[in-house]
């Protein structure tokens, strides 16, 4: 077996506790108590510290300029409408809807050549998956699997390719970037820390991934990762931010929503990756938080999500302006879903699994289309 691939053979399962299952991203200051089967040997304990006091030292250069990057402005916001903002109206319709291999929430998706790429999440039973399903026009079908059983994980198509990024597992927050192919996956590269949570979009040749966890501390950061290149912070979020919708739009990331602290944020975020500038462009109509992001038509499109309440999904999606950052509703899921993932295909967005009301994990890709 080549050095740079995995078994998922002897991968311990994960299954989510009781304590993971709330909205949780403590401060710096207060780091989630480890029950005694989650602590890490000595060793993986130092490293991560290490790795985390290098990722907070990372953060401040690049707000500087410093390595050859740009100023942070995070602090630079914006008028932050909610209304519509009086220009065309986008409006979705439900174009088909295919039934998974399997019931799937939170999983990472990207789009592929001839179709969409979903890769690991939770299953019906809560517990990480390393599945790779591939929708197509034939429908949804198993290709392969990942090296390790991952959720919360992000995944983005860099000139064709798709990378995965970071997730949560039995072993902790995952900090590998994986290249992933038509049936397996090889290791790419790694991020600064591990980290689950996170979200991505890419912008040119670079993919941006938004936020995340460590399992210890909430991130505020957003890392690019450039094939060839490696890894490097490109900008500050205002606040250590978890289960944001994101997505590439006009060549910025949007950024709506997701969960600082124990609650739901509102704000819509614009990250410009020629500048490394954030600044808020606008406020959702209420705090949403494990809601998908997609790209149609020039807009962000924000696809159910939830607040803070583990119960609370919604069925809205909202078509956001990146020039003014007004929202306004564009459609409804078939029902309220929250921890669906998504992958914009140009003239269509595809919507993967998801979690109702009830607990209930979906097994279906929603295709959507601007009427």
């Amino acid at each position: 077996m080549s050095a740079n691939r995995f078994s998922a053979a002897a991968e311990p399962t994960f299954r989510r506790r009781a304590d993971t299952a709330r909205v949780s991203a403590r401060s710096r200051s207060t780091p989630r108590p480890l029950a005694s089967e989650e602590r890490p040997a000595p060793s993986t304990v130092c490293g991560r510290a290490l790795a985390i006091a290098t990722l907070c030292a990372l953060a401040p250069l690049a707000a500087c300029g410093c390595g050859g990057g740009h100023p942070t402005a995070s602090g630079h916001y914006g008028s932050g409408h909610a209304a519509s903002d009086g220009g065309a109206a986008l409006t979705l319709r439900l174009s088909s809807a295919r039934t998974l291999p399997a019931p799937v929430q939170l999983p990472a998706v990207a789009a592929v050549s001839g179709g969409v790429l979903v890769l690991g999440g939770l299953d019906a039973g809560e517990a990480s998956t390393a599945n790779m399903v591939l929708i197509d026009q034939s429908g949804a079908r198993t290709v392969g699997r990942l090296p390790l059983a991952l959720h919360d994980a992000a995944a983005a198509s860099i000139e064709g390719q798709a990378y995965y990024f970071g997730g949560g597992g039995a072993g902790g927050a995952s900090g590998a970037i994986f290249r992933v192919g038509p049936a397996s996956a090889s290791l790419a590269g790694q991020l600064p820390v591990g980290a689950s949570d996170v979200g991505a979009a890419t912008v040119g040749h670079s993919a941006y991934i938004v936020g995340g966890y460590t399992e210890i501390v909430a991130l505020h950061t957003i890392v690019a990762y450039t094939p060839g290149a490696g890894v490097r912070v490109a900008g500050t979020l205002p606040q250590p931010l978890r289960y944001a919708a994101v997505a590439a739009v006009g060549g910025k990331v949007l950024i709506a929503g997701g969960t600082s602290g124990e609650a739901a944020q509102q704000e819509i975020l614009s990250f410009d990756p020629a500048t490394g500038v954030v600044r808020q462009i606008g406020t959702l109509p209420y705090p949403l938080t494990h809601a998908a992001g997609g790209s149609l038509g020039g807009r962000l499109l924000v696809f159910g999500g939830r607040g803070s309440e583990r119960t609370s999904q919604r069925a809205e999606i909202l078509s956001i302006d990146p020039s003014n950052g007004s929202a306004r509703r564009a459609g409804s899921l078939p029902q309220a879903l929250s921890d669906l993932g998504a992958a914009s295909l140009g003239t269509e967005v595809v919507l993967v699994g998801g979690r109702d009301r009830s607990g209930t994990v979906h097994g279906q890709a929603l295709t959507y289309l601007a009427r």
